[in-house]
């Protein structure tokens, strides 16, 4: 036998082994409705504590009575009584069940029922002669039946491809999963709790728009039958958060998702959160010093510490953030010195000298990127704001008056990562009208990701925006690197995934 055919068959096995187990499942369910005993009737049930309250409080609660309710994770019958450990929201906790203290009847129904299953506990609280903080059960009720086997105890849930698909098994299989969600909750909050501080505004924009502008990604497309026009979704919350400093908001921001129609690997998802916050009368340098603020501040709240450990390698949140142009940067990791190349001729000489492939529309600033994502990307382990972007690939940004072929841009990097990306946001309109110009150029040239002029927006320009500090944060990777999960797809609840044949 081949050892594909072994695998087929051990497969095959346990399937069927899985399918008995499901029979006997439904058969025990069909008997308790028979007796009158249907769990899915049952519409609530009272706790008056969860497992860890109990745990954190058994001087106060000791032989007091409690209401627990949770999925039994563990059972040992050990005939006229029995334990088990019963999970929630907050971990695990033991029970002790008797017959005598349940009854005849609700014992033997107990020893019937499966792992798996969810109950509610009255009892009162002990510790048993090995130490261990229980529950000594005098009612136990089963609130709902579980039809299919949870996964063996001993090995969890260990295949990634169905943790992600079955979150809800992962969550309740791996406990070191459901932290690390936890904890993404946290951090968004405590991320809130900083710009509450900061007198920020938090506002809601459309998800379905006419013109997806503000990054450089393909969008989704929809058509809205109402209206019969076609629609995209977002790509960035930029434009129409814009629109509110215009308006006189003077901070705002937004946490929401967006959508790019690009490819999955472990630090992208084509639905995922970003948070865009712009504040008016500040510039770039304005937003290195709130990020480097709020990065403090959110992993002291969550983690207790601004020292993170991602993937065996420490980062340090509590000292001073580097800041470098991409001109240094490029020249420190790769010898060439941007500032001596003059022309896109000597550009695209010295990217085939180094083996950087670039297309034929790609000029100077274009190339000077290539060099940045090929030489220095990896090296920017610790907190690292890479300055002074060229012109080609920043078209809503505002130019350095002393060297207009650069602008007032930085990216935020950690860990070989791109953290952030923020500008001293172009308020010229008759500029920005130009750069989407030249955007409109390089769309009709094969770049689908370039940015469409938004005529709209054009005209809040003219109306008046005030000088302006702009950032865009991605939340996940942000999330990845705070509980050190080694992809995005460990801190969505539902990554997208490809449909099952």
């Amino acid at each position: 036998m081949s050892q594909n055919t072994e695998v087929q068959v051990q497969q095959e096995m346990t399937q069927q082994q899985l399918s008995e187990q499901e029979a006997i499942r439904r058969e025990k369910l069909r008997k308790l409705v028979e007796a009158g005993n249907d769990p899915y009737t049952i519409t609530r049930y009272d706790r008056t504590h969860t497992s860890q309250q109990i745990l954190d409080n058994y001087d106060e609660l000791e032989n007091k009575e409690v209401c627990i309710a949770g999925r039994m994770m563990a059972r040992r019958i050990m005939g006229k009584a029995s334990f088990a450990h019963l999970q929630d929201n907050d971990g695990k906790i033991q029970i002790y069940v008797k017959r005598d203290d349940v009854g005849e009847e609700d014992y033997a129904a107990f020893k019937q029922d499966d792992i798996g299953d969810i109950f509610g506990v009255k009892g009162f609280v002990f510790k048993t002669k090995t130490g261990e903080v229980s529950v000594h059960a005098s009612q136990i009720v089963l609130l709902s039946k579980s039809l299919k086997p949870l996964p063996e105890k001993f090995h969890g849930l260990t295949d990634t491809d169905m943790r992600y698909r079955q979150r809800y098994v992962d969550l309740i299989m791996n406990p070191e999963s459901k932290d690390a969600l936890v904890k993404r909750s946290k951090i968004i909050n405590a991320i809130r709790r900083y710009l509450d501080t900061q007198n920020f505004i938090e506002v809601e924009t459309p998800v379905l728009v006419h013109n997806a502008g503000g990054a450089a990604a393909r969008p989704f497309m929809t058509h809205f039958n109402a209206l019969d026009v076609d629609m995209k979704l977002r790509i960035s919350l930029e434009l129409y958060l814009k629109r509110l400093i215009v308006g006189g908001m003077e901070r705002v921001y937004e946490i929401g998702r967006v959508f790019r129609n690009e490819g999955i690997d472990t630090r992208h998802n084509p639905e995922f959160t970003l948070m865009e916050l712009y504040q008016a009368y500040t510039d770039y340098h304005g937003m290195m010093d709130l990020t480097e603020n709020m990065y403090r501040y959110v992993a002291q709240e969550v983690l207790g510490t601004t020292t993170i450990v991602y993937n065996g390698v420490e980062m340090d949140l509590g000292k001073p953030f580097e800041r470098i142009t991409m001109l240094d940067a490029v020249k420190k990791y790769s010898g060439v010195d941007f500032n001596e190349i003059h022309t896109l001729e000597e550009a695209r000489a010295i990217a085939k000298e180094h083996h950087i492939e670039f297309e034929k529309r790609h000029k100077k600033g274009d190339i000077l990127n290539l060099f940045f994502e090929t030489y220095v990307e990896e090296h920017l382990i610790q907190p690292t704001f890479v300055m002074d972007h060229p012109i080609e690939i920043s078209p809503l940004t505002k130019k350095k008056p002393e060297n207009p072929e650069y602008v007032e841009r930085f990216e935020f990097f950690m860990n070989g990562w791109e953290m952030a990306n923020a500008y001293s946001e172009l308020n010229d309109p008759i500029d920005q009208r130009e750069r989407f110009a030249a955007q409109e150029e390089q769309f009709k040239q094969g770049d689908e990701e370039a940015n469409h002029t938004d005529e709209d927006f054009l005209n809040a320009l003219e109306i008046g925006m005030p000088p302006t500090g702009g950032i865009g944060y991605g939340i996940d990777r942000m999330v990845m690197l705070l509980t050190d999960s080694s992809s995005i797809r460990d801190v969505l609840l539902f990554p997208t995934m490809k449909p099952q044949a």
